[in-house]
């Protein structure tokens, strides 16, 4: 029987290529987290700049609670099994009136890992995500079809961090991912997908782990690591990363840039240049 999500939401992301909405958090739960992340980033400004929002749950105490939280395991269970690797986190956040984009593409094309079967991806919803300030819009079924051919802009004001895009998506097809703050979505990582800039007067902050996968998950451009969230690793791809004992204590620092610097190696490998960020 599954933990937390039922047969027909499992048959739904499994032909749409994603599920949206499940409630992961009560709204007041979100806010606290928010609250958190936000007197984190008072206290810590420079801990967020440049990459340092990929993989905060390494150097972050509230962060990491959230990606092992016990019924959002649960859900990735009935999805993908019992046994769950967290490869990283990204912090993906909207200020207001922020022009910044993320364009039609499919989080597996620069990522090195394969089986794509073999994960899922999870957005959580610190605040509203609507179609005002730039929710996710999913391309439903377009994860049988294959990887599809990405063309690197490096756009100025587009999020990934290739600018990585998938040209002649018709966006008839898309669906808006309206979620409320402790909302979130899964989706697999050959979803088509992509948002637009946040055209209101409030942040849109959502947290993503991208992605929870299988043991037998292999990454196929360079050595890197992962947390071993429930079961067992039976097949020792990854580098097991620990949880941090504190919030920024200098290990756990050392670990997460250690982590992002892994990270942009495989995710500009064979690129004509880098962002500067």
């Amino acid at each position: 029987m599954p933990k937390q999500l039922s047969q027909a939401q499992i048959d739904a992301y499994h032909h749409d290529g994603y599920l949206s909405p499940f409630t992961l958090f009560s709204e007041e739960e979100a806010s606290a987290i928010r609250r958190e992340l936000e007197a984190a980033e008072a206290r810590w400004p420079e801990a967020f700049e440049g990459a340092g929002r990929n993989n905060a749950h390494l150097n972050l105490t509230f962060l990491d609670e959230t990606v092992h939280y016990p019924r959002l395991i649960d859900a990735v269970e009935d999805l993908i099994g019992p046994n769950i690797l967290a490869y990283g986190s990204v912090l993906f956040i909207k200020e207001p009136q922020d022009v910044g984009y993320v364009s039609w593409h499919q989080d597996c094309r620069y990522m090195g890992l394969e089986p794509h079967d073999s994960a899922v991806c999870a957005w959580i919803a610190l605040t509203p995500s609507n179609s005002t300030n730039g929710c996710m819009s999913m391309i439903p079924g377009s994860h049988k079809h294959g990887v599809a051919e990405h063309a690197d802009t490096f756009g100025e004001d587009n999020i990934l961090t290739r600018g990585q895009t998938i040209e002649g998506v018709d966006e008839s097809m898309a669906v808006d991912l309206i979620l409320e703050p402790g909302q979130m979505s899964f989706h697999h990582m050959r979803t088509v997908h992509g948002s637009k800039p946040n055209r209101s007067s409030d942040r849109r902050i959502g947290f993503t782990i991208q992605p929870y996968m299988m043991p037998e998950m292999r990454q196929v451009i360079s050595p890197t690591m992962a947390q071993l969230v429930r079961g067992t690793d039976a097949r020792g791809h990854f580098e097991i990363a620990p949880r941090p004992e504190r919030s920024m204590d200098s290990d756990s620092v050392a670990q997460r840039d250690r982590n992002n610097a892994q990270w942009a190696e495989i995710l500009y490998e064979g690129a004509d240049h880098r962002r500067n960020l």
